[in-house]
């Protein structure tokens, strides 16, 4: 246990900074945002997080001594054993990125870094829908796609650290083209809230439906609910894809859960027609398809159990 300490949640998106100090409980004391819209320079957004920290330390009334480690969600595919974030997205673009050595010289404490997704699948895994069961799959989408793979109550990172771009997958429906670096798979280009919406704009009318053109994705899921007929179909065309991949990887993992967190993931209308589609499959292979108990604070609950963890084996 950390007597008396706490330890630094950091959530970093390429639009937003979320961060939160929490007590040796997980508890969390104080939280803050920040936006990063435009801002493309690790080191910038390390002295960000830098005095983020030094203000929510003041603001909790704690010294500088106080804080024990840090964990931090970095989007895209990261090397924790290193510490280095080896890839983003466009969004942010970062490629090689020391990011764990920028956060220990910055902060003076032992730091951890980890994608994103994986940490939002370990605060299910910890204090969420995923606390009963060994083996589950975290499937964020939002703007995009990931999925974070619980087995064993481990999270599987894979020997490239990709394990989980389920982005990129190939089922029936999608893309087979080439792919660019940095650009959307071809899964996430049909499932993802970016996916959808362009889909919409493409086939949208107003002899078909009263739902302006430029509608997000969960504005247009929203309208499928209430019998929007155009949405309905642009809804059921990124459920069904998004079926055939939940169904093969229950398949070759033989999960029996699968937690369903994003903006758009969150959606009950997205988790409805799932559901519905897979049970008109094989029987034998029907997870449990739950949205994420922890909403929004996945990310940041992960983050502090990877710092908790990091300071006590430190």
């Amino acid at each position: 246990m950390i007597d008396g300490g706490v330890v630094l949640a950091v959530d970093l998106g390429a639009t937003n900074l979320r961060l939160a100090l929490a007590d040796h409980s997980g508890r969390i004391l104080v939280r803050r945002r920040a936006s990063t819209v435009g801002v493309r320079d690790p080191e910038v957004v390390v002295r960000m997080i830098q005095e983020a920290a030094r203000e929510l330390l003041e603001e909790a009334g704690l010294d500088r001594g106080s804080l024990r480690a840090a964990g931090v969600g970095s989007p895209g595919v990261t090397d924790v054993d290193r510490g280095v974030v080896i890839a983003t997205s466009y969004l942010l673009g970062w490629r090689d990125v020391p990011l764990r050595e920028y956060l220990e010289t910055a902060l003076g404490v032992p730091a951890v870094v980890d994608n994103d997704v994986n940490l939002a699948a370990l605060g299910e895994a910890r204090a969420g829908a995923g606390r009963t069961v060994d083996d589950f799959v975290f499937l964020a989408i939002g703007t995009g796609v990931g999925a974070g793979v619980v087995l064993n109550r481990r999270l599987h990172r894979g020997s490239a650290w990709t394990a989980g771009e389920i982005g990129y997958l190939l089922v029936p429906g999608t893309s087979e083209s080439s792919v660019a670096r940095g650009e959307p798979g071809a899964l996430e280009a049909l499932v993802g809230g970016e996916g959808i919406s362009q889909r919409w704009r493409q086939r949208w009318s107003t002899a078909q439906t009263r739902v302006p053109q430029c509608a997000t994705a969960t504005e247009i899921l929203d309208a499928a609910r209430t019998g929007d007929t155009a949405a309905f179909e642009t809804l059921h065309a990124a459920a069904r894809v998004l079926s055939y991949a939940i169904y093969d990887m229950a398949l070759i993992l033989n999960c029996p859960l699968f937690v369903l967190g994003g903006s758009v993931g969150l959606h009950p209308a997205l988790r409805e027609s799932v559901v519905e589609l897979l049970a008109k499959r094989d029987t034998r292979v029907q997870p449990r398809i739950e949205r994420s108990r922890l909403g929004d604070d996945a990310q940041i609950t992960g983050a502090i159990y990877l710092a908790l963890d990091r300071a006590e084996w430190g």
